[in-house]
């Protein structure tokens, strides 16, 4: 498989994580999710989860298996996001190694294309999830209400790469 493929995102949300809805994900078959954690669920400087994140998974709860699977090793912050949102979890995922994510679908009892992998980096969630032949989904940074989105430089570098190397990334409408 190329490079440009293994960046490939199946889609492109083009917004947050609770933009994902019931219907996008029964659309495309998908029946669990892995969720990257920082900046995918909570920005990195958060300590908690947001009100409209939990109503997110509350609402998903009901369509899909989910799982967090964060490359983050501290086993405090993640296990507190965790059980503020009722999920499982995994820390120090190192994606885009496989090991983990296939603990996580395992645990699921799910074939691995009907599990979708979430996150907001192409480098880590998204090569991670197409190297396990999973859905792969894009969603743009968690950033604090209120807060100037500031220039996320490697995430822009990696679009740049992808896009060289044949990756398309164009936003689902």
């Amino acid at each position: 498989m190329s490079w440009g493929k293994l960046l490939q995102p199946d889609l492109v949300l083009g917004s947050s994580v609770v933009n994902l809805t019931p219907h996008i994900l029964e659309e495309n078959q998908i029946r669990g999710l892995v969720l990257d954690v920082d900046e995918t669920l909570v920005p990195i400087t958060a300590a908690n989860v947001s009100t409209e994140l939990i109503e997110w998974v509350e609402t998903i709860k009901p369509v899909v298996t989910i799982w967090l699977v964060s490359n983050n090793l501290s086993q405090p912050r993640i296990s507190r996001i965790a059980e503020s949102l009722s999920l499982p979890y995994i820390t120090g995922a190192v994606k885009p190694s496989r090991r983990k994510l296939r603990r996580a679908v395992e645990a699921m009892n799910l074939p691995v294309e009907e599990v979708a992998m979430v996150g907001d980096r192409l480098f880590t969630d998204v090569l991670a999830g197409n190297r396990l032949g999973m859905f792969t989904i894009l969603v743009e940074p968690m950033v604090n209400d209120g807060q100037v989105v500031r220039k996320y430089h490697i995430r822009s570098f990696e679009v740049w790469v992808s896009q060289v190397l044949g990756a398309s990334l164009t936003i689902k409408s």
